[in-house]
């Protein structure tokens, strides 16, 4: 019986020679994009209806739905075919980017359907991030909107070269051509710096089929190619395989002695048995022994394909390297300029601390300098001190430890990153690296014969940060002031650092929007790891509102070092005491940005030393102080290896 039902199971020849027709078929990746309600899940509906991509039973439930929610009248709306989403449906919108794929004879096909509303440009982004072609579509009556404009400098940004330029709802303005060619001459001079290989444009109406998959005779007068005819010719080099190879290394595989390799696909390039390679970082070098894949070994591996390689010799290569062609490596640095497109709806700061990702890597990163913000409507070059939601601009990054990477230019696979918000773990921001800085490639550590160790030695104890944080008037610098009497009167080796004296000197430039207020923080925590370095007990009383920054402080300092201390005293109390009259003025509306009142106060959550000032005095604060430094030793002659406490 299994014999007979595998026998009637078997593919046919027939079978397998379409099969096999498939698999010899180029494959083009493309997305629509544009402004809303432009018409892109219309017209993906539409191909996909005109290729026979679309069963009996689908078309009915479409019809049903057309009934229930479409806004076409009586005709089929193929807009419900890609918005799959409920609140899509309902509202009429894409929200989501909803992939599909569909084949015609000649070419394969997937597409994205991106968002066209302004607070989903980051969907827009992870469509375009992988699309060869990008059609960008207009309704005929609006021309070329805000939106237009921004979708295709993030097109370009992301490194897609070809457009098709679809004027769509043509029949809604009599299919008239002068309308067409003003859309099309406003396109192409926005559109002339931003480094577009091919621009095709072509009128159509995506709800009646006119010029999608055949030209339309309503259009007499435009003489190019219907959409799908452009789409299976459009020639898009399968570049990846003749850049580079570029492995990056996703897992170490070792389930037992005698195996030992390094699984991850091929991102550029392609590797044979007994090539030579090179550790990104490490420049060590070895051969290629196996190339195992599913099914068995190759003789040799392509950009794309899943492999695992074996290596003649055991040289390290970790999760997160690259391992690449000894003739054309990639650079490693942690100093470089990139393109950044912001997704959050908290704006981008120059000087707070995120978590920067490649394709396998990951690292702590700062943005040491925003360069300037790009007018997503003439893309000129404005000043600004952050980014807001759905701005792009030209920073400089720095990170934690080096990366290895190509430009974006040259690479799209190595040369992409996002930025990740490391209090909530959501993805920020979108970059795209253009060069490494200059200045790290002039920079390298200085080896010193004297280390903390030795100067905490001759102190006689072990360093530490004390990192005062709570609202103004809530009795910070007080309490630290006592503090640090009793530390000094028994000897020990101080410094404090004050905001308000600190901004008198080394922070004197800046002021109280949020990115000065990071950009404080970064400074003082630097200078405060300095201080511990030189085997110093530090205590920092500062507001630090934001808990990311005070993360970044905590993460320089050797483990144990960072004693997080909330002088926790409500705003009532704060506002009360009023020690330098700034509450009353804030309140006046006389302040701006002033923390509590029209700035945020993001309170520690687990703090190593909670003080509850209510109903106390600065004395009894400091014997609570105290009573936990006693308890854990803070002031022991003994200096312990990794610098705990």
């Amino acid at each position: 019986m299994r014999h007979i039902l595998a026998k009637s199971l078997a593919p046919t020849d027939g079978i397998r020679e379409y099969m096999a027709a498939q698999e010899k078929k180029s494959l083009l990746r493309f997305l629509t994009c544009g402004s809303v309600d432009d018409g892109k899940s219309t017209l993906i509906g539409r191909l996909l209806s005109d290729t026979k991509q679309i069963f009996e039973d689908q078309l009915a439930a479409l019809e049903r739905d057309s009934r229930k929610h479409g806004t076409t009248g009586d005709d089929v709306d193929f807009a419900l075919l890609v918005d799959g989403l409920e609140a899509e449906r309902e509202q009429g919108i894409t929200i989501d980017v909803a992939y599909r794929f569909f084949a015609t004879p000649k070419r394969k096909f997937i597409v994205a359907d991106t968002p066209g509303h302004e607070q989903y440009t980051r969907n827009m982004a992870t469509g375009a991030s992988t699309a060869d072609l990008a059609i960008v579509l207009i309704d005929a009556r609006q021309g070329v909107l805000r939106q237009t404009r921004r979708h295709s400098i993030i097109a370009s940004l992301l490194g897609i070269r070809h457009i098709v330029l679809a004027v769509n709802k043509i029949d809604l303005v009599g299919f008239d051509q002068a309308v067409f060619d003003r859309i099309v001459e406003d396109y192409r001079q926005f559109s002339h710096e931003l480094g577009f290989q091919t621009i095709v444009p072509i009128p159509m109406s995506a709800r009646y089929g006119d010029n999608v998959t055949s030209r339309s005779d309503k259009t007499a007068w435009y003489s190019g190619p219907s959409l799908i005819e452009h789409l299976e010719t459009v020639s898009v080099d399968d570049a990846a395989v003749e850049l580079p190879f570029r492995f990056p290394v996703q897992y170490v595989n070792r389930p037992n002695l005698d195996f030992r390799g390094f699984a991850g696909t091929i991102a550029s390039g392609q590797v044979a048995q007994g090539d030579e390679v090179v550790v990104a970082k490490s420049g060590k070098a070895s051969r290629v022994k196996r190339i195992v894949a599913h099914g068995g070994d190759l003789a040799q591996a392509v950009a794309g394909q899943a492999i695992t390689l074996v290596l003649d010799d055991e040289v390290e290569v970790s999760r997160g390297n690259l391992l690449v062609s000894p003739a054309a490596r990639p650079q490693v640095a942690d100093q470089f300029a990139a393109n950044i497109v912001w997704f959050d709806e908290a704006a981008l700061l120059p000087g707070r601390s995120y978590i920067l990702r490649t394709e396998t890597d990951q690292t702590s990163a700062t943005v040491t300098d925003l360069k300037y913000r790009v007018n997503v409507n003439d893309f000129a070059r404005e000043a600004a001190k952050s980014l807001d939601m759905n701005e792009v601009g030209i920073c400089n990054i720095s990170t934690r430890a080096p990366i290895a990477f190509d430009t974006f230019a040259d690479n799209r696979t190595t040369g992409a990153f996002i930025l990740i918000d490391r209090i909530t773990n959501a993805t920020v921001g979108a970059g795209m690296i253009l060069h490494t800085l200059r200045r790290a490639e002039n920079i390298h550590w200085q080896s010193l014969d004297v280390g903390k160790r030795g100067r905490s030695d001759l102190k006689g104890q072990r360093p530490a940060v004390f990192w005062f944080t709570g609202l103004s008037g809530s009795g910070k610098s007080t309490i630290a002031n006592l503090l640090e009497k009793k530390l000094f009167a028994s000897g020990r080796h101080t410094y404090i650092l004050d905001g308000d004296n600190v901004r008198h000197g080394l922070n004197r430039d800046l002021g109280f929007t949020d990115a000065d207020r990071v950009e404080n923080i970064r400074r003082v925590a630097e200078v405060a790891k300095l201080m511990a370095d030189a085997g110093l007990i530090v205590i920092v009383s500062f507001i630090s509102p934001f808990s990311a920054e005070r993360r970044m402080a905590r993460e320089l300092m050797a483990d144990g070092e960072f004693v997080e201390v909330f002088v926790d005293t409500p705003f009532e109390e704060c506002a009360r005491r009023d020690p330098k009259g700034l509450y009353a003025r804030a309140l006046n509306g006389e302040i701006k940005n002033f923390t509590g009142v029209d700035s945020p106060y993001e309170a520690p959550e687990k703090p190593e030393i909670h003080l509850k000032t209510l109903g106390k005095t600065a004395e009894e604060m400091v014997e609570a102080l105290e009573h936990w430094l006693n308890e854990r030793d803070i002031a022991e002659d003994q200096y312990e290896a990794g610098g705990g406490i």
